[in-house]
């Protein structure tokens, strides 16, 4: 009976600890967690390294990209106004290639552990309704290389929506030239077939 009553007093007593905590400081939790756990999916193939076959790393990082990121989202900012003209067919045919190939850069990019460490900057900055992540790649010698998450909430929690290389230069730009190219010069089938070309150069080790 008394360890019944410990157990009910302290979660009571957890209970209002949660409810004491600053709504600011819960809301940075909540965006901060789907960072935390993509670089723990990081860590996890960097450590197992290029001796494990491709796809092994492939299908560990896969879920822990589609729970972390809209790729929807960023698929759908990338190829700009035209995509709701898109059949639905052209839609998934386009969707299937860009999951693939996302997974594939990361994938082929951390694909060795040398003892890096991954910091997290615990305070997020507000943009509009977004809010970015900050978080610092710090080998043990050379450059520390920074990477921003830019993440968005919907009904599936805080994803995200864009990544910052060096805190400024946006992938979804980057891409956007080259994807809106494609479908201008050859439709959805010329942009998914450079994807898959992209994603089986990446899964062959070449960056």
């Amino acid at each position: 009976m008394r360890t019944a009553y410990c157990g009910r007093r302290a979660a009571i007593g957890g209970i209002f600890l949660f409810a004491a905590l600053p709504a600011r400081a819960l809301d940075t939790a909540a965006v901060i967690a789907p960072i935390q756990q993509l670089i723990g999916g990081l860590l996890d193939i960097m450590k197992a390294g290029a001796g494990t076959p491709f796809p092994r790393r492939f299908d560990m990082l896969a879920p822990i990209i589609d729970r972390t990121f809209d790729l929807s989202v960023i698929l759908e900012e990338s190829v700009g106004p035209s995509w709701p003209a898109l059949p639905p067919e052209q839609q998934q045919l386009l969707t299937d290639a860009f999951r693939r190939y996302t997974v594939a850069s990361y994938v082929n990019s951390f694909n060795e552990y040398n003892g890096e460490r991954f910091e997290v900057i615990p305070e997020t900055r507000v943009v509009g309704t977004q809010q970015i992540v900050q978080t610092r790649i710090i080998p043990q010698s050379g450059d520390i290389h920074e990477l921003d998450y830019v993440m968005r909430q919907g009904q599936a929690g805080w994803r995200v929506v864009d990544v910052l290389a060096d805190g400024t230069i946006s992938r979804i730009a980057v891409q956007r030239s080259d994807f809106r190219r494609l479908l201008t010069r050859g439709g959805a089938q010329a942009l998914a077939d450079s994807l898959r070309s992209k994603s089986a150069v990446l899964s062959d080790g070449r960056s």
